[in-house]
């Protein structure tokens, strides 16, 4: 049997799983905690000689003997994934197995990577101990020094440690590794993600005295007043030779944030075992009065130093970690952090880089965690495995909360009782290790406050043997796990995509006495998520409900280039892998390159720390609740405006609140009521939230939350008085009416019953339109897998929507054209009839009214409801008073304000990875469209608001584009005002769209007016009074 198709073999040589720690002679190096710094510490990073086989059997008999000739290999990068360096392609799959199912085998033909590299060990590493640390390694690999086998392990997101004292030697030493991209351990993560091999995190070499702190676990917590510190240190010494470890001294000291000593005198332990050649175990343990507790909210860490002495006091090492004080426990149906019930906002995040793939460097993470807290995260959900152990320093440091997962998925088996490994006896010791190996890597890291069994792998007696090591390894931290339904095991209840109704439900049936969690929601998939708000409003109701984890944080679009050499983000079946699961890898709240989506700036504001509430508005009267979990407001610098028609008017600042976490204060704004305010103006107060000092991720200023209300000021309607202009001028021919105006003409085309031509001046405004429209190119969430709307849509043939023109009537004496139309589509007999009303009018613009009555049987719901125009491409700027700046739909609305904003065609386009409706503006009280000398046209609803967008490309352009590159632009801008537009939900992998949300099929009125405008006179002040 191959070592790589035995479950029951998980590896060979390997050491205890344990923290890892690095020794150091010099006391203050040590304090550091820079590994780097350490002389016995060396990283084998860096190139390394490669050669690429199909199988494990292609490779040289010989290669990893000493004397093997590499010269003519080439050089990869350690750490790197091979399929990003152009071995083999990369492979996406979601749940099903890229190779038959037939575990513990894999196939023959397993692509298999060699690395060979140099180092040296100098005379300072002589009589020690030295170790060979394998970070992550996907999947399986054999590693040899000096010709040697030291080892083979398998558990690609889990540490491998070797103890190559034996084989290595003093001077050169070479390095050979030998890893199968395939292996039993595989069917044990298919987890959801590009399949990349290779030696993907660090490799490192460390030298250990022969009596050796092998592993400690510092157990900071908390007393019940949450503000005294009582520290447990165990202390696991392993002594390589015969040396008796009887009166050895382990001293502990603490040390605070600025670095002074916490302890009068270090503590200090003597080991009472012989230990030759053997484990020996001791503890420490002592109270501090007043210690700062670590939270995601103020991460304080300590550094525990400890020394290692002879009977003498000489030192023999030092080490040290950092470490938090905060206590994690069950009590009263809700996980308390610190004796608080929390709230977890938070995403999942997979590690990926578009260029690195899964081999992140400490700068990538550090990029991924400040988008994060800049945009109110809270927790991170390793999904779904353990990350880098360097993610975890940056998380204690940075402050979040950790559900720390095991490296475990075996989605593609189902759940059926008895068919998933979850439920194989004989597959105890795998599961087991994988959480055994998470636990005692990570066990001192104030950042994980929950251990996760593992995703998507059925539930069965696996899991609790895994949860039974972590209970009795690790007491400290509660336990996770989604598919245990009732949490039997858990200690919360835990669920995937479920509605905020089904949530309330679940907490009703199951959460008597433990908490419920969303470890997945709102799935962040191309356009989306929507409805964000509706479960964050139920959460506030339920106190048992303590948040959840978005999915995902990232796109894992990978930057690639077409034969063209157009650079694009490519996704599942780019790269010709077979069989594949298409974009549904792109679902993430920040883009490829980590750049945030409307998705993420809308978590921004349902994430913020800071809510509010309209009091007394006339009084200036504000409720302001702090959803921070321990912190005042007094952080945060407070600015407050009036704008009349998005132009702030009034200004100042609040003194900071004192306002305690987890309440609301009724806060005086101190601004002047509007007492002869503008006609036709729409006031309102602005409160901004923002950093009052520089952080460690983010600079003073940064805002953290803003609210607006619209005041109750009573206006009179704006006047709109242009007299003397004579009445516009109607004239016909065959094929059009012809309506002339104060220098504008209008061309109105008999067949098509649309306007051809818009003239001021002689200048275009507008080539044909408005008509109805009511196909949007299909978001993720239209095209859901299991709910989406778009099946129902393509079955109605929405996208192919063709418009027959009854009648046009011209009323000379009213300067009215009245357009009967219908339309339908093709193979059914359902349609929408339509009654269009023109009024033409003496300043060059008009009017239009729709009435549109739907006839006909089981219609979907319409994606929209609206016009669509099409302009000349030099009327490529807008300018609108709306919500604004970003996108916006029905449910996807929050992080929007109302204001008076400007943007180019290209700013109002999001580029999503796959095409799909995109730059919706959405609460639109009027928008203005010109060219670079500001001659154009404005538009305004007629007693309603309405929406906007304006691209350079057709929805049906959209639909039929793959990737961005691929979008058909056309010749004229294509531009839609939407009465109302259905809106996004999350249905890519989640419920369907709320019928609240969805445009309903039922006879419809809605108008608008358009006003032509010469160059020069649109301004801020015009722009509110031409229409």
């Amino acid at each position: 049997m191959n070592d790589w198709e035995n479950q029951k073999l998980t590896g060979i040589n390997k050491q205890a799983p344990r923290t890892a720690t690095v020794p150091f002679d010099d006391k203050s190096a040590a304090l550091s905690c820079e590994r780097t710094l350490s002389p016995y510490f060396k990283l084998l990073n860096g190139a390394w000689k490669f050669a690429y086989f199909s199988t494990p059997k292609e490779a040289p008999e010989d290669f990893f003997e000493e004397d093997f000739d590499c010269g003519e290999w080439e050089d990869i990068v350690v750490p790197s994934n091979w399929q990003m360096k152009g071995y083999g392609n990369p492979h996406y799959t979601n749940s099903i197995y890229p190779f038959p199912r037939n575990p513990p085998f894999v196939p023959s033909e397993n692509p298999t990577g060699c690395y060979i590299r140099e180092f040296e060990i100098n005379d300072d590493w002589s009589d020690r101990r030295i170790m060979l640390r394998f970070d992550g390694v996907d999947s399986f690999f054999y590693v040899w020094v000096n010709g040697q086998l030291a080892g083979m392990s398998k558990g690609s997101r889990n540490a491998a440690e070797f103890d190559i004292t034996d084989i290595a030697q003093l001077g050169l030493n070479r390095i050979t590794v030998q890893v199968l991209q395939w292996s039993d351990g595989t069917y044990l993560e298919d987890q959801d993600m590009w399949w990349l091999s290779g030696i993907f995190r660090d490799v490192s070499l460390t030298a250990l005295p022969d009596v050796d702190i092998f592993d400690v676990f510092a157990k900071p917590l908390l007393d019940k007043t949450c503000r005294n510190g009582i520290l447990d240190v165990e202390v696991e010494l392993r002594n390589s030779d015969d040396a008796d470890l009887k009166h050895r001294i382990i001293e502990a000291e603490l040390f605070d944030a600025f670095g002074n000593p916490v302890f009068s005198k270090p503590l200090e332990a003597n080991v009472a075992k012989s230990g030759k050649k053997q484990p020996v175990k001791t503890s420490l343990s002592a109270t501090i009065e007043g210690v700062s507790p670590w939270s995601a909210e103020t991460p304080v860490l300590y550094t525990l130093l400890l020394a290692l002495k002879e009977k003498s006091g000489k030192v023999i090492e030092y080490k040290a970690l950092k470490i938090g004080f905060r206590t994690v426990e069950l009590k009263n149906g809700n996980m308390l952090v610190n004796g608080v019930p929390i709230m977890l906002r938070g995403v999942n995040r997979h590690e990926f880089n578009t260029d690195l793939g899964r081999a992140l460097t400490r700068e990538a993470m550090i990029e991924d965690i400040l988008v994060l807290k800049r945009h109110n995260v809270n927790a991170i959900r390793t999904c779904h495995y353990p990350d880098d152990p360097k993610f975890y320093d940056l998380c204690d440091e940075y402050g979040f909360y950790v559900l720390c997962e095991a490296d475990l998925e075996t989605h593609g088996f189902g759940y059926d009782k008895g068919k998933n490994p979850s439920m194989w006896p004989d597959w105890e010791k795998p599961f087991v290790e994988r959480m055994q190996m998470m636990v005692e890597a990570f066990k001192n890291h104030a950042s994980v406050i929950i251990w996760s069994l593992g995703n998507e792998s059925g539930y069965g007696v696996n899991h609790v043997k895994m949860a039974e090591y972590a209970r009795s390894r690790d007491n400290t931290r509660l336990i996770h796990y989604e598919r245990d339904e009732k949490a039997d095991t858990a200690d919360m209840v835990s669920r995937m995509y479920s509605t905020p109704q089904v949530c309330v439900d679940l907490v009703k049936k199951y959460c008597r006495k433990k908490p419920f969690i969303l470890c997945e929601y709102a799935h962040a998939m191309g356009n989306g998520p929507g409805g964000l708000e509706d479960y964050w409003q139920t959460f506030f109701a339920h106190k048992e409900m303590q948040g959840g984890f978005i999915w995902e944080f990232c796109d894992h679009g990978i930057r690639t280039e077409n034969e063209d050499g157009c650079e694009f983000f490519a996704y599942g079946g780019d790269f010709g892998d077979e069989p594949n699961d298409g974009n549904f890898i792109t679902d993430g709240l920040v883009f490829p390159d980590k750049t945030p989506s409307p998705g993420m700036i809308e978590a921004r504001k349902v994430y913020a720390p800071v809510r509010f509430a309209a009091k007394d508005l006339k009084k200036g009267i504000v409720t302001v609740f702090n959803h921070y979990d321990f912190q005042t407001l007094e952080h945060l610098n407070v600015v407050w405006s009036v704008s009349e028609n998005g132009i702030p008017v009034q200004t100042g600042m609040l003194a900071p609140l004192k306002i305690k976490a987890r309440t609301g204060e009724d806060v005086r704004i101190p601004f002047v009521f509007p007492a002869n305010p503008k006609a036709g103006a729409e006031y309102f107060l602005n409160l901004t939230f923002t950093l009052g000092m520089d952080t460690l991720w983010a600079r003073s200023g940064h805002e953290i939350a803003w609210g607006q209300f619209a005041l109750p000021v009573k206006t009179s309607p704006v006047k709109i008085v242009k007299t003397g202009l004579p009445k516009p001028e109607m004239d016909e021919d065959s094929r059009c009416f012809y309506i002339a105006a104060d220098e504008a003409l209008i061309e109105f085309n008999k067949t098509t019953g649309m306007i051809s031509n818009w003239l001021i001046d002689g200048i275009p405004l507008l080539d044909r339109g408005p008509r109805l429209n009511i196909f949007r190119a299909p978001t993720d969430n239209d095209l859901g897998r299991y709910a989406g709307l778009w099946k129902d849509w393509k079955a109605a043939y929405f996208h192919q929507m063709q418009h027959r023109v009854e009648s046009v009537e011209a009323d000379t004496e009213k300067r009215t054209l009245r357009v009967l139309s219908r339309m339908a589509p093709p193979v059914h007999d359902y349609g929408i009839e339509c009654e269009y009303l023109y009024t033409f009018l003496p300043d060059g613009g008009f009017t239009l009214e729709l009435r549109g009555t739907p006839k006909g049987e089981n219609i979907p719901c319409f994606p929209r409801l609206g016009f669509q125009l099409f302009l000349p491409e030099d009327m490529d700027r807008a300018q609108w008073f709306g919500l604004g700046p970003g996108e916006s739909y029905r449910d996807t609305k929050e992080a929007q304000r109302v204001g008076l904003f400007k943007a180019g065609v290209d700013a109002l386009y999001t580029k999503y990875v796959f095409p799909q409706e995109n730059g919706n503006r959405s609460e639109i009280r009027r928008v203005a469209f010109y060219d670079l000398h500001t001659a154009g046209f404005a538009v305004a609803g007629m007693d309603t608001l309405f929406n906007f967008s304006m691209h350079r490309f057709t929805p049906e352009a959209l639909f039929e584009a793959k990737h961005p590159h691929e979008i058909e632009y056309a010749e004229n801008l294509c531009v839609n005002l939407d009465w109302m537009q259905s809106g996004i939900g999350s249905s890519s992998c989640g419920a369907p769209l709320p019928e609240t949300y969805r445009v309903p099929v039922k006879p419809f009125r809605f108008g608008m007016k358009f006003h032509a405008f010469r160059p020069g006179e649109l301004n801020d002040n015009t722009f509110f009074t031409m229409v």
